[in-house]
């Protein structure tokens, strides 16, 4: 038997976690189990959908090492339902080829074009949504955007939810849960930067 090559693994791994992610419902699921773990019913009453169209969905993400069953909850008539969590694991290297890349990304943009589409649809039917889009281009040095970085990490920091969530279905304590999309992404090729003189290549 052939030893498998070196990164074989994180590739096969990273292509796991891509296919699995190739969906935006499968991206929302893991993202409401974020916020607290849920049962297959708890998580349809969030999508909007039947249960059972989303066993299918759940094994994918279980396959992929992103979410485990982390119990069982008791129903009345003595039948159990099992409860998911994110699963505890490094995520795999960052070497997908670009078809991978793109559908993720694909998926990931469906995902949030979906939150806003709802809080819109939401707001026109007469509830309270807050939904702001703001899309602009800067012209930035690496420093700038080294500083821009730092000011996102600090109100990610700032806004982050505590290790314990709320109960499930429930907003955070004087709060909503509300979807923050943030990317940075340069639209040309950055000038390489300067190197001192005497500094290895």
């Amino acid at each position: 038997m052939n030893a498998p090559k070196p990164g074989a693994a994180a590739r096969k791994g990273w292509h796991g976690v891509h296919k699995a992610l190739a969906d935006p419902l499968r991206i929302r699921l893991l993202e409401w189990l974020w916020q607290a773990p849920r049962s297959a019913r708890e998580l349809a009453d969030c999508a909007g959908l039947p249960a059972d169209r989303l066993y299918y969905h759940l094994r994918q993400l279980e396959r992929a090492g992103l979410v485990e069953v982390t119990g069982y909850r008791r129903l009345a008539g003595g039948k159990a339902e099992r409860v998911y969590a994110p699963a505890e694991a490094e995520p795999p290297a960052d070497d997908a080829g670009p078809e991978e890349t793109a559908a993720f990304l694909t998926a990931m943009l469906d995902a949030t074009s979906m939150d806003i589409s709802a809080a819109f649809q939401a707001k026109q039917a007469g509830r309270r949504r807050e939904v702001d889009v703001y899309r602009g281009a800067f012209r930035l040095t690496d420093e700038a955007l080294a500083e821009l970085r730092g000011h996102i990490q600090q109100l990610v920091a700032r806004f982050a939810e505590p290790a314990e969530p709320a109960e499930p279905a429930e907003p955070a304590a004087g709060g909503t849960w509300t979807r923050v999309v943030l990317a940075l992404a340069d639209l040309q090729d950055r000038p390489q930067a300067d190197i001192p003189p005497g500094s290895p290549a």
